[in-house]
């Protein structure tokens, strides 16, 4: 009971440390902030009021038909009409639009012939994703105006594709990264603050003080351990309430399953925290051990590329990544609903790591005591 009370009490030492701190302050409060509107406002998939020119050598009614259907789109804003191949690379190489469209001379001609009129779309593939997803929306008005003309000519009924997108309705890439914000603000926080603690006592020469304490070294860590533990909960919790009430994601799954997974992925990045702790001697070495661990986390982390798309090699590194299996259960959770055994499959690695984290930091710690 006596350890108890004392490790209480270093836990309380720790959160007023940690609040008196103006440093720990901002990464405490800072972070999250900044994360949370720059990946729910800006970081996004989806392309709306694209520019863009056009050239029509065929001057036909055919012409003028395709040409109001991509206007009519909500995805494009025309600039334009331009005359001429140097204007069409000036207008590219100055990245005033976004694409040219080239009809040409025998388009109306073709199509009253019943052979294929190709309409020339010219795309800025410096960006090879946003070029991508330009030709996909133009595909959708092509099939559009082919879907109309063979209606209208009287020919057998075309096939009509119907799409119907699962999870997320409205294919808003909000709905996909916001509920990822949730487990990268709560590592980033989890990991500057247990980074932070040890090497706060070291710089502030009350180290020492520390170790003559009657706590045991596990003791020390396990006060701590827990202020990280409580913030990175609760900075978890504040992200998923701005999720769903201020972005407006659904919540469909299992809310006592997520708290699970986010609880063992805390205690991991806690774990790693301590390590870099008790590496540092200085609060700007464990600043700069925290990012160097983050960077390479992120992106072996499925957060905004897909871990299928990397090397072999790489996606098994990826294996002893915690970010990695609660990005997955995060996802499952809000957008999915996915079954029980799924996510219990995402959490069991999270408890292993955690275990294997936590496990280290004491090896680590207890070598730089004695």
């Amino acid at each position: 009971m006596e350890c108890v009370r004392r490790i209480a009490a270093l836990i309380v030492k720790e959160f007023l440390a940690l609040l008196k701190d103006p440093k720990s302050r901002i990464v405490v409060i800072g972070p999250p902030i900044i994360q949370l509107i720059l990946f729910g406002y800006a970081a996004t998939f989806d392309l709306t009021d694209i520019p863009y020119v056009f050239e029509d050598l065929s001057r036909s009614a055919e012409s003028r038909e395709f040409l109001s259907g991509v206007s009519g789109s909500p995805y494009f804003h025309l600039v334009g009409e331009i005359r001429g191949e140097s204007v069409i690379r000036d207008m590219i190489d100055s990245r005033k639009v976004g694409f040219v469209l080239r009809i040409g001379q025998n388009f109306a001609k073709d199509l009253k012939a019943g052979r294929s009129a190709p309409v020339q779309a010219l795309l800025d593939g410096r960006n090879s994703n946003t070029a991508g997803i330009i030709g996909n929306y133009l595909s959708n008005v092509v099939g559009q105006y082919n879907t109309m003309r063979l209606s209208r000519v009287g020919r057998a009924s075309p096939s009509i594709l119907v799409s119907r997108i699962y999870y997320n309705e409205n294919a808003l890439s909000r709905d996909f990264f916001v509920p990822g914000i949730v487990g990268l603000i709560a590592m980033v926080v989890t990991l500057l603050v247990t980074a932070l603690s040890v090497a706060r006592e070291r710089e502030h020469g009350t180290f020492d003080q520390l170790l003559v304490t009657p706590l045991s070294p596990i003791g020390i860590l396990i006060g701590k351990a827990a202020p990280g533990l409580i913030i990175g909960l609760l900075e978890a919790t504040l992200i998923m309430l701005a999720a769903v009430y201020w972005f407006e994601v659904p919540l469909r799954g299992n809310l006592g399953l997520l708290y699970l997974g986010l609880f063992f992925f805390i205690f991991a990045a806690v774990g790693v925290g301590l390590m870099i702790s008790s590496l540092s001697v200085t609060m700007q070495q464990a600043l700069l051990g925290s990012f160097l661990f983050l960077m390479p986390s992120v992106l072996l982390s499925g957060f905004a590329t897909p871990i299928a798309n990397m090397a072999k090699v790489v996606q098994w590194i990826t294996l002893i990544n915690p970010l990695r299996y609660v990005l997955v259960l995060i996802r499952g959770v809000f957008i999915e609903n996915s079954p029980t055994y799924v996510l219990l499959m995402q959490v069991w690695p999270l408890v292993l790591i955690g275990l294997a984290c936590m496990a280290l930091a004491v090896v680590m710690f207890r070598n730089r005591i004695y």
